[in-house]
């Protein structure tokens, strides 16, 4: 599913005009982004946690040059889904 998916089906059960749903829905994702970038976590109630984890330093080979590199420490955004989410997943997707 597309963002452009995404709005359609709104717009659709909703009869909000797309182009509004479409600002909604960026909106939406812009403020997750700029909260994740300002180091916060995105918490919402019955769907997931968007958070800021940080990965540690590390060593690696470059196998074609037989070096070793240090890949710097980073952070990067992971997404848990709620146990709300979880069961309906697991519920819909069980197969008899």
């Amino acid at each position: 599913m597309t963002k452009a998916d995404i709005v359609n089906a709104i717009a659709r059960n909703t009869g909000i005009e797309k182009a509004n749903v479409l600002a909604v829905v960026e909106g939406f994702m812009e403020e997750i982004m700029d909260s994740m970038n300002s180091g916060k976590n995105v918490y919402l109630r019955g769907f997931g946690s968007f958070v800021v984890k940080k990965r540690a330093a590390k060593a690696a080979r470059h196998i074609k040059n037989e070096t070793t590199i240090i890949i710097p420490e980073r952070f990067v955004p992971t997404f848990k889904p709620s146990q709300y989410f979880s069961e309906k997943l697991r519920t819909s997707l069980d197969v008899e």
